[in-house]
C-alpha cells in the first residue's frame, strides 16, 4: 500500500466528520502495513476543542499498541495538524506524519514557523491528496455561510 491508499483513508473518515456537521478531517494511524486507529473531528458531538481526528486517531493507537509512543507508525491526516496535535504529535513520538492541504489559518506552521515542532526523528510529508482535502473543507464553509 502508498501513501495516496491510506490518505483516502482518511479522507473517508473527513467525509464521515462532514455527514455529523463537523469539520471535515480525517485520521489513521498505520503500522506495519495495516491500520491500528481512525478518527475524525468531534468536536461538535463530544462538546470537547481538544476532540480532533488527530487527538481521537493518536489515542486509539495507543490503546491497540498499549503504548504511548508511536515511533513506527505513520500518522495520515487530511489537513495540517494544529499547535495542539502538532504537540501531541510530538510526545507520541510518531516516526512519520502525512498531511493533505495545508491550513494556513490554523496549522502548526502559523505558531511554530519555521521551528520543527515534531519530535526529533519524526519525518513530514505534505500534499498527499491535497486538492481532494482542500475542496472538502471548502465545501464545508461555503455551505456554512
Amino acid at each position: 500500500m502508498d501513501d495516496m491508499h491510506y490518505m483516502k483513508m482518511a479522507l473517508q473518515e473527513a467525509l464521515q466528520a462532514k455527514e455529523e456537521e463537523e469539520v471535515p478531517v480525517g485520521a489513521v494511524v498505520v503500522q506495519d502495513g495495516k491500520i491500528i486507529s481512525r478518527g475524525h473531528n468531534m468536536t461538535e458531538r463530544l462538546q470537547d476543542p481538544t476532540a480532533h481526528a488527530e487527538m481521537i486517531a493518536l489515542t486509539a493507537a495507543f490503546n491497540a499498541l498499549g503504548s504511548k509512543y508511536l515511533p513506527d507508525a505513520t500518522l495520515y491526516v487530511t489537513v495540517e495538524p494544529c499547535p495542539m496535535c502538532a504537540g501531541a504529535l510530538y510526545w507520541s513520538k510518531i516516526g512519520r506524519v502525512v498531511y493533505g492541504t495545508d491550513d494556513l489559518k490554523n496549522g502548526y506552521r502559523k505558531v511554530a514557523g519555521s521551528n520543527w515542532p515534531f519530535h526529533p526523528q519524526t519525518k513530514l510529508d505534505a500534499g498527499c491528496c491535497a486538492a481532494e482535502a482542500a475542496q472538502l473543507m471548502k465545501d464545508f464553509f461555503k455551505a456554512r455561510r
